[in-house]
């Protein structure tokens, strides 16, 4: 098994069957109503098509006895006859006659038989009306159950902590949420209803065979042990292939999910042959795991079918025997052969559904532990000073994604209004501070104030309802531009829009589209440059009208013209809002009111620009490369040729 599909997936050791199988079962009780009614509709058909064949037996019985009486003498009692057939040696024919229902000289009466078939045609025909009844309500049941089992996954996704779905595959997540959920839904509408009424058929149909005849009965019931035995085998080995084969089902999804992501960046590096060995080495993991749990379910059918049709034969032989002997009719044998073709059918049903409920159940259990991953803890019922000031204090603030801690008793006092930049090298932890102050992770120990209040201590959607986020990754969603900037405050009208998208220099651009702000945007859009779908992001952040922006390497990506517009949209969404900008690039914070350098999950130092250059510390040094670099950049890309002059390199100038 690949490390993808490893990564995040469920353990390929099967569940017990029975508990994942009651709890699927469970989805459908709030609509106990309509599956009552399908209960009492099922035992309805169920018991209409078990008397129809007893009906039957009487019919035949009808037409054979009155063939036989057609025979005898006429004037003559049952009994006379009998007693003759007897004398004469011929013991086995009048056991027989004895136990039919046969007037001597009489015909067949074929309005008793016609009477007999109209009443097993309506039996039928009410069977069939019941049945179908019963699979629309179970049909409405299940489709409300698959509604609410994909909302309440819905809802789990956005109760999980941060790290749990970080730490998840985005293809194998995405496959749960939809997959799964649609292959539960599938196995419940193509198996419930069909096993209920086999079960129920199976019931009904050995109360009338043993109504009939207890020996027979017998030796039908034969073929049960041997049945749960198979059944019992098979569903153990096939149960374990087919949560291996909805988990590389998930494996693939997220290695395709990766690979359209970042299909320009394969294209580029040219690795298109290694994304589609690897694809096709998942790809084969999957054929094979579900050729297997394909096949090993399926060999319930022809077994459970060679099993029947054992039992089939040996009760022909023996109920032939027995109407010879007088102990049955010809219509009671006739009637229990058919029982036992229905008692075989639902049991060879309930088999070849077997791949169904397997497969149904592993994506059931893949959802379970989904919904039985730990949540974020509750939140707290306190609130925030009104209006929100901006004081920012971490206080001995500790943290880590993992045993090893990444942040060590950190102190960061931000006053209102101040705009602090944090820098440092790459893993320094300037990322997992803005998380810690998001609250999409919870400090180890310390705590993490706004206004003097624990952030801890109010509810999550109250903290970032007074934060705005700019990353460096723009995110827009399928809608239109107006949409898009809306997003930060939903409520906001036509006019805040425009006036944000006029602050961020969105509206600029913006009018020269054909549609305007009605534009459509795909989340993926082409037709906007970077820095515009950057532009407006910071719109959005400007509808917004937080207490606390951050700003998460939002100029990164961008040209040089484009920067400055951001840093000048920046500057203006800064005013008078306590603002965290993590930035690499040092020479766009160097107005910052406080410049904060992180090394190994510490502050080493803190100040301005001036006095962290002159300090000669790290800041000093990280400042000083990213100045080489500068320079090396505008160092011509090739050499001159012998005898001309060189370019000269001017020297770099400290802002």
């Amino acid at each position: 098994m690949s490390a993808a599909a490893a990564k995040g997936a469920p353990s390929e050791k099967a569940q017990d069957f029975l508990p994942s199988a009651r709890r699927l079962v469970g989805l459908l009780a709030p609509d106990r109503w309509r599956m009552t009614a399908v209960l009492v509709l099922t035992v309805a058909a169920v018991a209409l098509n078990v008397v129809a064949p007893l009906v039957i037996g009487k019919a035949i019985d009808a037409v054979f006895s009155g063939a036989i009486g057609a025979g005898l003498p006429a004037g003559r009692s049952k009994s006379e006859v009998v007693a003759g057939l007897e004398s004469s040696g011929q013991s086995d024919f009048a056991s027989m006659l004895a136990n039919m229902d046969v007037v001597p000289g009489v015909g067949i009466d074929f309005g008793d038989v016609g009477r007999l078939l109209v009443i097993t045609l309506l039996l039928y025909v009410v069977a069939s009306a019941a049945q179908l009844w019963q699979a629309w309500l179970l049909a409405s049941a299940v489709n409300a159950a698959a509604q609410r089992l994909r909302a309440d996954v819905e809802a789990k996704v956005h109760r999980l902590p941060l790290a749990y779905l970080d730490g998840q595959p985005r293809g194998a997540l995405m496959s749960r949420v939809t997959n799964d959920v649609d292959n539960v839904a599938q196995s419940l509408n193509q198996t419930l209803s069909q096993l209920i009424y086999s079960l129920l058929s199976v019931v009904g149909v050995v109360a009338m065979m043993f109504y009939i005849s207890p020996l027979l009965t017998a030796v039908a019931l034969v073929a049960v042990p041997l049945t749960a035995l198979i059944t019992k085998v098979v569903m153990s080995r096939s149960q374990t292939l087919f949560v291996q084969q909805w988990a590389h089902t998930g494996a693939l999804n997220a290695q395709i999910e990766e690979a359209f992501t970042g299909h320009e960046l394969i294209t580029v590096f040219d690795r298109r042959e290694e994304v589609r060995a690897s694809f096709r080495a998942t790809n084969d993991e999957l054929m094979e795991v579900s050729y297997r749990a394909q096949f090993v379910s399926g060999l319930m059918m022809p077994i459970m079918m060679f099993v029947g049709n054992l039992s089939y034969v040996v009760i022909c032989v023996v109920g032939a025997l027995r109407v010879l002997s007088g102990s049955i009719t010809l219509g009671e044998v006739t009637a229990f052969i058919q029982y036992s073709r229905q008692f075989t059918q639902p049991l060879s049903q309930v088999a070849s559904m077997t791949n169904l409920l397997q497969s149904g159940t592993a994506s059931a259990e893949r959802v379970f532990e989904l919904l039985d991953a730990p949540e974020e803890p509750a939140d707290a019922h306190g609130t925030l000073t009104t209006p929100t000031r901006g004081r920012v204090a971490f206080e001995s603030v500790s943290f880590g994604y993992g045993l090893e801690p990444l942040i060590t008793g950190l102190d960061l006092e931000v006053q209102p209004g101040q705009t602090v930049a944090i820098v440092g090298p790459t893993g320094a932890g300037k990322t997992t501070l803005v998380n810690l102050l998001m609250r999409f992770y919870d400090v180890s120990a310390g705590r993490i104030t706004l206004d003097g209040v624990d952030v801890a201590s109010v509810p999550r959607a109250d903290l970032r309802s007074k934060v705005a986020m700019v990353l460096q990754d723009t995110w827009l969603f399928t809608g239109t531009i107006r949409d898009n900037i809306r997003y930060g405050r939903p409520s906001a009208s036509d006019a805040e829009v425009q006036a944000a998208a006029e602050a961020a220099f969105v509206d600029r651009f913006v009018r020269s589209l054909p549609d305007g702000y009605d534009t459509v945007l795909s989340g993926e859009d082409s037709a906007l440059s970077a820095g515009e779908r950057q532009l407006i992001t910071l719109a959005r952040a400007f509808v917004a009208d937080p207490s606390l922006l951050v700003l998460d390497e939002a100029t990164s990506s961008v040209d040089t013209r484009t920067e400055l517009l951001l840093q000048r949209a920046m500057t203006a969404l800064r005013a008078d809002r306590t603002a965290f900008v993590i930035a690499h690039r040092l020479s766009t914070i160097r107005d910052a009111d406080l410049i904060v350098v992180m090394d190994a999950g510490r502050v080493v130092e803190q100040g301005t620009h001036a006095t962290l250059v002159s300090a000669g510390g790290l800041y000093t040094g990280l400042y000083r490369a990213q100045l080489a670099g500068a320079v090396e950049d505008d160092a011509p890309a090739v050499a001159p040729r012998p005898g001309a002059s060189a370019v000269a390199v001017p020297a770099a100038r400290e802002a």
